[in-house]
């Protein structure tokens, strides 16, 4: 996997990739040849990279950051995988809407933005570096338009709307053809603890096991990713 480091945010990346979230990784290795993966959220590509070179899966990737798309489309090129990968400057939600893209840092593989509103992954006043346009849209428009297949396993890290991007994603996750959400949840918020009857509700469980190895501490205490798989 060849990624371009242009970067401190970008060289951490890529250094802690193998040990950051080591479960996403055995997440990702279930994945099947003809699968499709959502990767929302995704920054400058490394959970794409992986997913296409090391399962052969199709990937769509999302990443409305203009530096970090830039930098994704970078590294799927350097990588040849321009036939797996399809990348859109898209921001997810719950609604169809031109806003705002407020971010944290205006540097190459930070995250931490925010769209619409100025809040940051604790829900409290972002001090927004600059704020760039974007265009939002839910996944089931994206879906029920076929703009885009359903897909088989879906992630979504941005943090702070996970729980609107489900809610524009409703009927797209009722799909059966779904197997699997990891969504990075700030059990501290009340609006993402609600996504775990959300997800329950449709059909999808979780191992508290998983979630306990993939806890935070530190600034991110109380935050880990939830991988939900749908019931036989």
């Amino acid at each position: 996997m060849s990624v371009t480091v242009t970067s401190a945010m970008t060289q951490y990346r890529v250094d802690t990739f193998w040990d950051k979230e080591p479960k996403t990784l055995l997440w990702i290795d279930t994945f099947l040849p003809d699968d499709l993966f959502l990767d929302i959220g995704a920054n400058m590509g490394l959970y794409s990279l992986y997913a296409a070179i090391t399962r052969g899966v199709a990937v769509i990737a999302f990443e409305p950051e203009s530096s970090n798309y830039a930098l994704l489309n970078k590294n799927i090129f350097l990588n040849g995988l321009d036939q797996k990968i399809q990348a859109y400057a898209l921001a997810l939600s719950d609604e169809i809407a031109l806003n705002a893209l407020h971010l944290s840092q205006v540097v190459e593989g930070a995250g931490c933005n925010s769209f619409k509103d100025k809040l940051d992954f604790k829900e409290e006043p972002l001090q927004s570096k600059f704020s760039q346009g974007c265009f939002a849209v839910t996944l089931d428009f994206l879906t029920e338009q076929r703009f885009i297949p359903i897909p088989q396993h879906i992630k979504i890290d941005v943090d702070g709307i996970e729980h609107k991007i489900l809610s524009g994603a409703k009927r797209t996750l009722s799909h059966p053809a779904v197997r699997s959400v990891l969504v990075e949840l700030n059990t501290n918020l009340l609006s993402h603890l609600q996504i775990i009857p959300f997800m329950e509700e449709l059909g999808f469980t979780y191992s508290q096991e998983q979630v306990e190895l993939e806890q935070c501490a530190g600034p991110f205490q109380g935050m880990a990713n939830y991988i939900f798989i749908r019931n036989s």
